[in-house]
């Protein structure tokens, strides 16, 4: 029993293709992005009687594939709650996943995590980048992952600088499928970079 439950406090690691690819600690804008984000969707579930669990950053994500992920954001509907082992990991196919782009994981991150989370169903997948302060949202249809848009966090400084036709066109809101109801809007999430 100990040693089954040492398992889980092992140095942080991927497997991608059957190679180990070590996770490097996250930037301070990356954690920032990340927690504003998580805690944005659990608020809102719980307001909202939805039953779900939002995990973040460390945890195994077991995929039917054989691949072993560490999402920064995973996203479990109830409906869905048997893929979690709660004193392991999550052994399954979450509703959804977002991932923080960093310097070190961006290449994987835009490549074959995509393709592998399209490949075994994860209802939608956002790619946030905290450098370029936008959100790129896929939601899977018909087993393929469709692009639904991109999402750009303009600061004070720079919208003013904006012709008016194009702060027309600035989305501030980004809605979130699987979670009905909810939009979330990019000053939270960015809300460091303010």
């Amino acid at each position: 029993m100990i040693n089954e439950r040492l398992e889980y406090f092992r140095d942080n690691y991927e497997i991608i293709g059957g190679k180990k690819f070590m996770a490097p600690a996250p930037s301070a804008g990356h954690n920032a992005t990340l927690f504003n984000f998580g805690r944005i969707i659990m608020n809102y579930m719980e307001d909202n009687n939805i039953e779900g669990n939002v995990f973040t950053d460390n945890v195994d994500l077991y995929l039917p594939d054989g691949s072993v992920f560490q999402p920064d954001l995973t996203v479990i509907k109830s409906e869905n709650s048997e893929i979690i082992d709660w004193i392991g990991a999550i052994h399954g196919v979450p509703d959804m996943v977002a991932e923080v782009l960093s310097k070190s994981t961006k290449q994987r991150d835009l490549t074959v995590k995509k393709d592998t989370y399209e490949a075994v169903g994860v209802k939608e997948y956002w790619i946030i980048d905290p450098y370029m302060r936008c959100i790129d949202v896929y939601i899977l249809k018909d087993g393929k992952f469709s692009f639904e848009g991109e999402y750009q966090h303009y600061t004070r400084r720079e919208s003013e600088q904006l012709n008016e036709s194009d702060k027309a066109n600035i989305k501030y809101e980004v809605p979130v499928s699987i979670v009905p109801g909810l939009s979330v809007n990019l000053n939270r999430i960015f809300r460091w970079s303010m």
